[in-house]
């Protein structure tokens, strides 16, 4: 893999090929698990995790795997590495994973794990895959942490559960600000979502629909 197009694979996803923003997949957990920067941030780090392992390995197996079961064979490999990272979240962050709940077991429906194995693993070579799942996960987890971003401090007035809004802002204390109890809400995640997406395509003219 020559350095420009390893360059390419890895800065696409962040920008022209963001999986959220341009190929609008993965959405659901961006409604979900956003309410708090924490949560966001460890779904960022296990998709992307997931997602780059898994592109690795069906690289790995490409010339393998009978065509006729290759979905069956990266659903696998994607719920084997969900249930290792799952597992290593219940022993390392477990009021972490208490919040995620379901919402790991449901990386292996993401849309993003089986585009980008069908996409790139299965006609690349293994370093060049590892590449594009880091950079896709990387490029997911962003949008999500923006997200999580604007709803915790706006929702909460915190941030990663540290106070940002000082006490004496608030209006019980003789202030003038209430937090947006709204933007806690999964609605106002898919509309920050949608401004994301309207930012990225006014700032990306090639973008827009002719």
């Amino acid at each position: 893999m020559s350095s420009n197009n390893g360059l390419k694979v890895f800065t696409t996803p962040f920008n022209s090929g963001n999986p959220v923003t341009v190929l609008v997949l993965g959405i659901c957990s961006a409604l979900a698990v956003t309410v708090k920067l924490q949560p966001a941030f460890v779904m960022a780090i296990s998709v992307t995790i997931v997602t780059g392992f898994s592109n690795l390995i069906i690289s790995f197996l490409r010339n393998t795997i009978p065509n006729s079961i290759r979905i069956i064979v990266q659903l696998l490999v994607i719920a084997t590495l969900v249930i290792l990272v799952n597992e290593v979240l219940k022993a390392y962050v477990y009021d972490v994973s208490k919040q995620l709940s379901v919402y790991v077991g449901l990386i292996i429906t993401n849309c993003i794990l089986m585009g980008r194995l069908e996409a790139f693993a299965l006609a690349n070579k293994p370093i060049p895959s590892f590449v594009d799942g880091i950079a896709n996960g990387m490029g997911y987890g962003i949008i999500l942490i923006i997200v999580a971003f604007f709803r915790e401090l706006l929702g909460s007035g915190t941030l990663f559960g540290i106070t940002i809004i000082p006490e004496n802002w608030y209006v019980a204390n003789g202030g003038f600000y209430l937090n947006n109890g709204l933007i806690i809400l999964p609605p106002m995640a898919l509309i920050i979502v949608g401004c994301i997406i309207w930012v990225h395509r006014s700032i990306n003219k090639d973008l827009q629909e002719k």
